[in-house]
């Protein structure tokens, strides 16, 4: 063939036609692809039928579908003149007196109670009446409901933690449902139920319980007791398929790693993926991304660690549905799409080492129903929040239902929490929904800054705290809303109050909202650049060593450590006290403390202290050896002294130790003791 010409197409004659061969191969092509697109998309899973009562709880594959209730809501103890009485003195607690005791809830149907929690369990007896039955179904002390022993109200669908008691034994009822206690006080409670439409023929609670709801709890057993390991299999229809992606790849400083890519329906019901510790951090410059259908905007826009419940910079959450594992974070929402996902990792670092990212996805071939929404997760950061306004969880329009929350927490005032005392509240449709009782209850706990209660990090299946830092005035929690999700139909405007009253405490807030809608809701804030995202850690910690700050060590003999409070002059004063007699053991009598510090740097150690007769010469002593000046806490009256300086140490982050040894005395004094108010460390560099 000569060069620059081009050969004579070959023609092919059908039924007097002429075809170009290349035009037929291409048509039949196109006709063998629709065959096969028909052979292995299938159709959108039609509408199911309703499930109601404890299958709910372990059919995570439900989680999406749109809910069918007319109305939900949550009776409580909140105060309803807008003050901090929400349950403390028991005026709000109960709706009214009948001879037999306190009616905390008196619900119409048909409807299902899905959740009762109180910090505040009695041995009073707890009466559940039905459809205006006059004799109740269920009958047991406050305490039985929540220690998982007493049928119906089994472990692990009621369980306590973090100062909290919770209950998720779905009570339906066809009528009616009132609760009465008998006792002439109750305090803390909150109730979250669901109503349907009169023609929803949803039959009452039976007790005792048949074999279907034993089985179910034998199931939610061994589903809970999966936390942190593959639960997909639960996210699907029984006897769907399964298909994983496997993902190795480096993430450089401005760079993207697409995790999953998909053009055709189906439904993500699993991700794992790694190094968590990496993909946290701080800064908060590395971001998941989650499109679906080929939005303009992204269902997911989140930083990563934040997203998979990090503290603060640090993983944290160990769920049932998200959380961290090892070094591997791993989220379990059913996420449903039509025709196409986009998952990504997307770096905003401007410098540094690539990260090696790892990753596994498992989704199956099962398109979104025409009754199920599409997943979306909002971050939300006001820092400081706004005086008077409460902190937005989430405010949007549409069709949908509120599926869990994560919120960081931090005062500007460090040593402090009181903007804990602050109450969740979810305007649905336009009419108050969820009145709350304290923060650290909507997320199942109680007792905030209280030992033993919500005081340090722990996670439990759908709720858990993500840690209690008095000394940097920081805190946090999540809660999955598996059953009692906050369906909406037409809006939703769910906040979080910042202190006790009016919202007057500043606070840095950052919280993760996740929820499925109907529809793609309206566009939310836009996510701020990289240094507006960034963990503020505080400058000055404050210790506060009368209430919870753990002692490494004290004198081995002759001495008395004690926690206690005492008017000194205007002000009541908690400290605690060291009373020593006699000589200890290897030389001057001491006390040692461990704290926990967010940064490494140079600090200033100062100490507040009360001063009196009795008090001590007192000096910080490092490696056996003095490491500050003295400081002379002698004097006539008992009074609480300024801040007084105890010298400058390079500190590392995490635990460091800090000795005060008890020098010597004072001519004048008549002891040697020390009763110590605060202990301050003021970063300088």
């Amino acid at each position: 063939m000569t060069r620059g010409t081009r050969p004579h197409p070959v023609r092919s004659r059908i039924n007097g036609l002429v075809i170009r061969t290349a035009a037929l191969a291409a048509l039949a092509a196109f006709l063998a692809s629709i065959i096969v697109a028909c052979a292995k998309a299938p159709a959108p899973p039609a509408p199911g039928p309703r499930v109601l009562g404890v299958e709910e709880l372990v059919r995570l594959d439900l989680l999406p579908r749109l809910k069918q209730s007319v109305e939900v809501g949550c009776v409580s103890s909140w105060d309803r003149t807008g003050g901090n009485d929400d349950g403390f003195s028991g005026k709000y607690s109960f709706l009214r007196r009948e001879p037999g005791g306190l009616v905390l809830a008196d619900l119409r149907g048909p409807g299902v109670i899905y959740r009762i929690h109180t910090p505040t369990p009695t041995d009073e007896t707890i009466e559940f009446y039905f459809d205006g039955e006059p004799a109740p179904r269920i009958s047991l002390k406050v305490t039985e409901v929540f220690d998982g022993r007493h049928s119906p109200f089994l472990a692990p669908l009621v369980g306590a933690g973090a100062g909290g008691r919770y209950s998720y034994v779905p009570l339906t009822y066809c009528k009616s449902c009132k609760i009465l206690v008998k006792a002439e006080a109750f305090r803390f409670i909150q109730i979250n139920y669901a109503r349907f439409a009169p023609d929803a023929n949803i039959p009452t609670f039976e007790n005792p319980p048949g074999p279907g709801f034993l089985r179910a709890v034998d199931e939610a057993a061994r589903l809970f007791a999966s936390t942190g390991s593959d639960i997909s299999p639960s996210l699907v229809p029984e006897g769907t398929r399964l298909e994983k992606k496997v993902v190795r790849a480096e993430l450089p400083p401005g760079g993207a790693v697409t995790l999953l890519e998909s053009s055709k329906p189906g439904r993500v019901v699993g991700l794992r993926v790694g190094p968590a510790f990496a993909l946290a951090g701080k800064d908060r410059d590395i971001l998941i991304r989650m499109t679906w259908e080929g939005d303009v905007e992204p269902a997911v826009l989140c930083p990563a660690g934040d997203f998979f419940g990090a503290s603060f910079g640090e993983p944290a959450v160990r769920s049932l549905l998200l959380g961290t594992t090892g070094d591997d974070d791993y989220v379990y929402f059913p996420m449903p799409y039509e025709r196409s996902a986009l998952i990504e990792l997307v770096s905003e670092r401007s410098a540094g080492p690539p990260v090696e990212v790892r990753s596994e996805v498992t989704f199956a071939p099962l398109g979104k129903a025409e009754d199920e929404g599409r997943f979306y997760a909002r971050w939300h950061r006001e820092n400081p929040t706004r005086e008077g306004v409460p902190f937005t969880y989430l405010r949007t329009t549409g069709r949908g239902h509120v599926v869990g929350m994560i919120l960081q927490a931090q005062g500007l005032t460090p040593g402090q929490t009181p903007f804990f005392e602050g109450d969740d509240r979810a305007v649905i449709d336009g009419a108050p929904a969820i009145p709350g009782t304290g923060s650290e209850d909507s997320f199942n706990g109680g007792w905030y800054d209280v030992p033993g209660r919500w005081e340090s990090r722990g996670s439990r299946p759908l709720s858990g705290c993500l840690d209690y830092e008095k000394p940097l005035g920081r805190t946090g929690g999540y809660r999955w809303l598996v059953t009692d999700s906050y369906a909406y139909a037409q809006s939703i405007d769910y906040t979080i109050e910042h202190g006790p009253e009016g919202n007057l405490t500043p606070t840095d807030y950052a919280a993760v909202v996740f929820f499925y809608s109907a529809a793609p809701p309206p566009a939310g804030d836009s996510l701020p650049p990289v240094a507006a995202r960034k963990v503020s850690d505080p400058r000055k910690i404050v210790f506060v060593p009368g209430w919870n700050v753990p002692i490494h060590s004290s004198s081995l003999q002759n001495a008395v450590l004690e926690k206690t409070s005492e008017q000194v002059g205007d002000s009541r004063v908690r400290y605690l006290s060291v009373r020593t007699s006699g000589e200890d053991v290897f030389g001057p009598h001491h006390v040692s403390f461990i704290c926990d510090i967010p940064a490494a740097g140079k600090y200033a150690v100062g100490l507040k202290a009360v001063k009196g007769p009795g008090q001590a010469i007192v000096q910080l002593y490092r490696n056996d050896l003095p490491a500050g000046e003295p400081v002379n806490l002698y004097a006539e009256a008992r009074s609480v002294s300024e801040l007084l300086p105890m010298g400058t140490f390079d500190l590392e982050a995490g635990e460091n130790l800090l000795f005060l040894t008890l020098v010597g005395r004072d001519p004048r004094t008549r002891g040697l003791g020390m009763d110590l108010v605060e202990i301050v460390l003021d970063r300088l560099d």
